[in-house]
């Protein structure tokens, strides 16, 4: 017995001494401090730094390598005949990095907080069909839902609907407990955050010793600290950028199709955008193959006709939209200017490209009597002190499920409808789609709401993005290098 005991121990420090030399390395990030000091570790505020919370919780579901729903805390579900009840089969023996347990009452706690009105979460639209949520058992979930929607566990996989522990809503946003491959040592946004790795994640040990994510609020100044290598990971390079890493022998770039968008938005309840045809004239005067060919090259992303969704969704509506100078002026007449019209187009470096969307954008609509005068804005602060707050101003977002960001940027009354849009018509198009059980049916619901946007919507998007990642060539194993879908255990550096 004490032969058989000694063995196994043995056999453990082994193991646990081979894991140790597997996790070695510091691998390094930017983010760009757009928060400023409202930054928070909580993956559901508006503060959250997204380039932390995805390394340090885990969801329910999270997006697989081929687009499709994948396990993460859950390892299966199945839903009743009308998709109105749903149910979670949790991973067994998951801790949080306080040693703390998952149970099925983390979960419950998590998405009820994101749905009360008081956390003000711009998440909560995602979840709002959850109209019930309660454990069978510790490790099983049950969902129920005010109406039927089939595409549940793709809602499930949106990268802020992040797993904390329960009773946690207080601390998280300094502490940033999670169930992830890594665990947080300091926290700084203005600084330098250090996360360790995690030994005990569900999915093995990770490959990197530590990582560490640096506040750079400039873009530029980014790819200065890329080249010079102060860090080793940067999404997001424009055309120019792109070519300087690939000039340089210590780096490599490597290229993904997403739906990640950069763009325009106006607010449609101030005059006198609030006249659809203004908003619509301000969208068709814009030269979109023009605006992809300089910010990205003719091969950096994908044309899109003011859609959020993402290329490759099952979802997207291809539409046409060529640019229309003569439609736009009579646009602008029939709304009362026809003698053009003056805006005022905030802009910052938050997103490298965005300076050259906005002057591309200024000589395109020129000719349709739009007149664009530029305001640069500091890069600290900008999400919490102009975007949402100034009539025009730049725009991004990453990729999300087509119910998601349909509803979530266009919704009347949603918490991050960015355009500040109400139109009944749309809601009801929306939520004909989450109704509909029949798959052709819902897609054509969901295309039929993104014709309503490009129709009468607030929001110029461009092109959906084709990524240039910069990375030192010491980064190994970055099997997917859009954010939220990279499995940052297998990452490792030489």
């Amino acid at each position: 017995m004490k032969h058989a005991l000694g063995t196994s121990i043995l056999i453990l420090a082994l193991a646990t001494a081979s894991a140790i030399a597997q996790t070695k390395g510091t691998f390094r990030q930017a983010h760009e401090i757009g928060s400023g000091d409202a930054s928070s570790l909580d993956p559901a505020s508006r503060g959250r730094v997204f380039q932390v919370t995805e390394k340090i919780m885990s969801r329910i579901v999270r997006p697989g390598l081929d687009g499709k729903p994948a396990p993460d805390l859950a390892q299966s579900w199945t839903s009743n005949a009308t998709a109105t009840e749903w149910t979670f089969k949790l991973r067994p023996n998951v801790k949080f990095h306080n040693g703390q347990s998952l149970t099925a009452e983390d979960v419950i706690y998590t998405l009820k907080r994101i749905q009360d009105p008081k956390t003000d979460s711009p998440a909560r639209t995602t979840i709002a069909m959850i109209s019930e949520i309660d454990a069978v058992d510790p490790l099983t979930i049950r969902m129920k839902l005010s109406q039927p929607f089939a595409d549940l566990p793709i809602q499930l996989t949106d990268y802020r609907l992040l797993i904390i522990p329960k009773d946690s809503g207080e601390t998280i946003k300094s502490t940033g407990i999670g169930t992830g491959p890594f665990k947080v040592e300091k926290f700084e946004p203005r600084g330098t955050t250090v996360l360790v790795a995690n030994m005990d994640y569900f999915e093995g040990s990770p490959g990197v010793e530590k990582m560490e994510i640096i506040g750079i609020a400039d873009a530029q100044a980014r790819v200065q600290a890329l080249l010079g290598g102060q860090i080793d990971f940067l999404p997001g390079m424009t055309r120019q950028q792109r070519q300087l890493i690939e000039r340089s022998a210590g780096h490599q770039i490597q290229r993904v199709e997403t739906g990640n968008w950069r763009g325009i938005v106006i607010k449609s309840d101030v005059k006198p955008f609030e006249d659809p045809r203004v908003r619509r004239a301000l969208r068709i005067a814009a030269d979109r193959k023009a605006l992809l060919a300089l910010t990205a090259g003719a091969d950096g992303g994908v044309i899109s006709c003011d859609t959020p969704v993402a290329p490759k969704d099952q979802y997207r509506w291809n539409g046409t939209c060529e640019q229309d100078i003569d439609a736009a002026k009579k646009l602008l007449a029939e709304a009362g200017f026809a003698n053009g019209i003056d805006i005022e187009l905030m802009t910052s470096t938050v997103e490298a490209v965005w300076p050259t969307i906005a002057e591309a954008y200024q000589q395109q609509v020129a000719a349709a009597g739009i007149r664009v005068k530029i305001t640069q804005v500091p890069t600290d602060g900008f999400w919490t002190q102009v975007w949402r707050k100034k009539d025009v101003t730049m725009t991004r977002w990453n990729e999300r499920p087509a119910d998601g960001a349909l509803n979530e940027i266009y919704r009347s009354g949603a918490a991050w409808n960015e355009s500040y849009l109400s139109d009944p018509k749309l809601d009801q198009i929306l939520d004909n789609a989450r109704k509909e059980l029949d798959f052709d049916k819902r897609k054509a619901f969901y295309i039929e709401a993104q014709k309503e946007i490009y129709e009468n919507g607030g929001t110029l998007v461009a092109f959906s993005v084709i990524d240039n990642v910069g990375m030192t060539k010491r980064v190994k194993d970055m099997d997917a290098v859009e954010n939220f879908t990279i499995r940052w255990h297998r990452v490792k550096v030489d």
